[in-house]
């Protein structure tokens, strides 16, 4: 099984941060190989600045975790999805305001 690493509140990725009932995706951080809920949650348990995944690793990387079923899906699987593509379990559509922390992607 997946480790989620940071202040979650529940088995499902849920953070001190982030914690509706669509919040259920944790990201695999580029600069420490590392579940985290939340960039937040990034940033307080580690010494380093976070990384983003570059455009070019999207189709190949598996860095999203859906908290529902521990589906590890690319980030691009991620990007184009609105629900898992296991479980179907919905995901925050909000989310895509924070892809800049964690992806390389144009704003």
């Amino acid at each position: 099984m997946v480790h989620v690493y940071g202040t979650t509140v529940d088995n499902e990725t849920r953070c001190t941060h982030y914690h509706t009932d669509l919040d259920i995706i944790a990201i695999k951080f580029k600069c420490c190989d590392k579940y985290y809920p939340c960039i937040h949650c990034h940033n307080e348990a580690e010494t380093h600045s976070a990384e983003q995944w570059p455009a070019h690793t999207f189709t190949n990387t598996k860095a999203v975790l859906c908290g529902v079923c521990r589906y590890e899906m690319t980030i691009q699987t991620y990007m184009q999805a609105t629900h898992c593509p296991q479980c179907q379990s919905q995901f925050n559509s909000r989310c895509r305001l924070h892809y800049p922390y964690y992806f390389e992607v144009d704003q």
